[in-house]
């Protein structure tokens, strides 16, 4: 069996991908390792540049510079210093190939699909070269682990990162205020009624006095505004 199984390129910032090698494995666990990589694509700008998600039957592995990340697949018996020579060369690969402008520019995924035979190549020769021929650069990565080793996750912890837990996003409801009005006193009751009394005495007033004004002085308008405004102000009130 194949120790890296698929692996892809993403920019950091978004998670897009770019391109990807091509998936011969249709597993239900494999899938959702698959799934479980998309998870953690979206979280890799808050992880340092190497890191790991181990799982029961495989793991994932990511290397990430600047705005480009390499992502792999493997089988749990995959060293992790041959995982991560192999996303060194699909990340030197890839940079060669095209320059940041285009990355940046990149609106669709996989708009990189030609970069997908470049990463099959350098996947059949990871998984086909024996570890001698490749002796000298896994050292010089298993040496870098050890001064700086990656960050390890779990396949679980990359899903409640996102929020997610088998799929479906995680919901946490909260009970809504329960905002209860007080029952009016005693003292308010009254209140209420002397203001419904002062607003009918006003009016009252008022239209006694403008039904009694046939010919309307200037003065006798003032009189009845100084009655209606008050019964338009306790009306309000």
């Amino acid at each position: 069996m194949s120790m890296i199984l698929f692996a892809c390129v993403v920019r950091v910032r978004d998670g897009l991908p770019l391109s990807a090698s091509t998936d011969f494995y249709h597993t239900q666990d494999f899938l959702e390792c698959r799934r479980r990589l998309k998870t953690l694509a979206l979280r890799l700008a808050q992880y340092p540049g190497r890191g790991s998600a181990e799982g029961c039957d495989f793991n994932i592995h990511f290397s990430s510079l600047r705005d480009v990340a390499c992502m792999a697949i493997c089988s749990r018996q995959c060293p992790a210093a041959m995982a991560f020579c192999f996303l060194e060369t699909v990340w030197w690969e890839f940079t060669a190939s095209y320059d940041t402008t285009c990355i940046g520019l990149a609106s669709r995924p996989y708009a990189f699909l030609e970069f997908d035979s470049t990463i099959q190549k350098v996947k059949w020769h990871f998984n086909h070269v024996s570890y001698v021929q490749m002796e000298s650069s896994l050292e010089k990565i298993q040496e870098e682990l050890e001064f700086q080793p990656p960050v390890v996750l779990t396949l679980e912890d990359t899903d409640v990162a996102n929020g997610i837990m088998n799929g479906h996003t995680q919901i946490h409801l909260e009970p809504a205020p329960n905002f209860r009005m007080e029952p009016v006193t005693a003292l308010g009751v009254l209140s209420l009624i002397l203001n419904i009394m002062c607003a009918a005495l006003n009016l009252i007033r008022g239209i006694h006095l403008a039904e009694h004004s046939l010919q309307v002085a200037h003065e006798e308008i003032g009189n009845i505004l100084a009655f209606l405004i008050p019964f338009v102000a306790c009306i309000f009130q």
